[in-house]
């Protein structure tokens, strides 16, 4: 089960952190998400993180703005968010994937994901 949060209402250039929190023992051997789905849009890839943190994935969108990371002992992946703009605006989720991907494209498609959360809410306004 995975439960995230962290989302609010900010500024443009503001900065967020958004949490997911994971239950179960086998955390580490879990690739770990994030996606995001503005309204009237479809889900898109934000990043993802393997399970030693060793690599990671970022959409063009959000490179160098964006850093995904985790804490495997506290069950928790983290999503921080820099430099925000309103078209950041989203319900953002969080997806966990048993399997390991061999390139950026794979880790960018939802249906790979076994788990997902409930989704937090980021609006941005300018």
């Amino acid at each position: 089960q995975l439960q995230a949060c962290g989302g609010g209402l900010v500024q443009a250039g503001d900065s967020l952190r958004l949490s997911c929190a994971a239950s179960g023992s086998t955390f580490s051997k879990y690739k770990m998400g994030w996606f995001r789905q503005a309204p009237g849009k479809e889900r898109e890839f934000v990043a993802r993180i393997s399970g030693n943190s060793a690599t990671t994935y970022y959409a063009d969108s959000v490179k160098g703005r964006f850093t995904i990371s985790r804490d495997n002992a506290k069950n928790t992946v983290y999503l921080q968010m820099n430099s925000l703009k309103p078209e950041d605006t989203a319900l953002y989720y969080c997806a966990a994937d048993q399997g390991a991907v061999a390139a950026q494209a794979e880790a960018e498609r939802a249906t790979i994901y076994d788990y997902w959360g409930q989704g937090t809410k980021v609006t941005v306004s300018s």
